[in-house]
C-alpha cells in the first residue's frame, strides 16, 4: 500500500464526472487499499477516487457506527444511493478543502447499492455520519463538493460555538 496525494479544491479533476469501474482486478484492489491508507493517514472518514486523481467511481468510507476502538473501511465501487430519509445538518469538511467546514444538510439514513472489489453487487445502509459520508463521497464522483451545498464556510468561532452547543449528529 502507498499513500496517494490528495488533490485540493481548485484542481480541475475534482469537477469532472467519473467513469464506471469495469475491470475488477489487482489495479483496482491496489487503488482501494491505497485510498484506505491515505484516508486514515489524513484522519478522514471518506475518500473518493477523483480526490487522488483517478476518474473512476470508487470510494472508501470509514464506518463510524461501531463499538469504541473498532473501525473498518467500507469499499463502494460504482455506488448509487437508492434510498434516503430523515435529515441532519452539521459541519462538514473535506480532505480536498483542509481546515474548512460548512453547515450541510444531508439525509440521516442512506441506502446504497454498489459493487465490491471483485465486482459483486451488494446493498448497505448507513446512519448519521456514515450516511453523510456516503452522500459526500458520491457527490465527488459527479464532480461536486460540499462547498456547493453550504451557504458559507464556518469561521473557527462558529465551528467552536456549534460544537459547544452539542449540535453534532
Amino acid at each position: 500500500m502507498a499513500l496517494r496525494n490528495i488533490l485540493k479544491q481548485g484542481d480541475e479533476t475534482l469537477t469532472k464526472r467519473c467513469r464506471p469501474v469495469t475491470e475488477f482486478n489487482d489495479r483496482l484492489h491496489t487503488l482501494l487499499d491505497d485510498m484506505a491508507e491515505t484516508m486514515r493517514q489524513a484522519d478522514g472518514v471518506g475518500l473518493a477516487a477523483p480526490q487522488v486523481g483517478i476518474l473512476r467511481r470508487a470510494v472508501v468510507v470509514l464506518e463510524t457506527n461501531t463499538p469504541e476502538g473498532e473501525e473498518y473501511v467500507i469499499e463502494l465501487v460504482n455506488p448509487q444511493i437508492i434510498d434516503a430519509d430523515g435529515e441532519q445538518e452539521g459541519p462538514e469538511g473535506c480532505l480536498s478543502v483542509p481546515g474548512s467546514y460548512g453547515l450541510v444538510r444531508r439525509p440521516m439514513h442512506v441506502k446504497v447499492r454498489a459493487q465490491d472489489r471483485n465486482g459483486n453487487f451488494f446493498e448497505l445502509e448507513g446512519e448519521g455520519l456514515t450516511a453523510r459520508a456516503f452522500c459526500h463521497e458520491c457527490d465527488h464522483l459527479d464532480g461536486h463538493m460540499f462547498t456547493e451545498l453550504c451557504d458559507h464556510i464556518l469561521t473557527d468561532e462558529e465551528l467552536s460555538a456549534y460544537h459547544s452547543r452539542g449540535e453534532d449528529q
